[in-house]
């Protein structure tokens, strides 16, 4: 049986999208609000927040270590909500550079991780590999948020 690693080229197409994007935007629309909480440069943050978590999951892997409760996507907003000062610390060209440097990592590392210990294969497993899904989420809302500023 082939191993079904579609997500690879998915994770490629969104990580090339945010590329075009990051390069295309100069610093002010990088400050623009996408959300009442967010901005572009914020949301492209709150991105590599999430794939540092898989980095970081996936070192589990590496050690042979079982997935434990608290590796769990905790529930709720608040998480999110947590992170959000912090991110909007960081100066906007920085963390859209971060975010991009990130998901080449992350795509990198989860294209060779074991089929076995991602989800959906391993129901328990708090690792998607689909990174290209969030993204794609995150991006259409920020080039919705940008058209409205035209």
């Amino acid at each position: 049986m082939a191993e079904d690693r579609s997500y690879v080229d998915a994770n490629t197409h969104e990580r090339e999208r945010m590329r075009a994007l990051v390069e295309g935007l100069n610093d002010d629309a990088l400050m623009a609000p996408v959300n009442e909480y967010w901005t572009v440069a914020g949301v492209l943050g709150h991105i590599a927040y999430w794939d540092i978590r898989v980095l970081v999951l996936a070192e589990k892997i590496d050690r042979g270590e079982p997935w434990a409760p608290g590796d769990a996507e905790p529930d709720g907003d608040w998480l999110n909500d947590s992170t959000r000062p912090l991110i909007h610390a960081i100066r906007p060209r920085d963390a859209a550079e971060f975010a991009l440097r990130i998901a080449e990592q992350t795509d990198a590392r989860v294209a060779e991780l074991p089929l076995d210990r991602l989800y959906p294969h391993d129901p328990d497993s708090p690792i998607s590999a689909d990174r290209g899904e969030h993204r794609g989420e995150h991006l259409d809302e920020i080039e919705a948020a940008l058209r409205t500023r035209k």
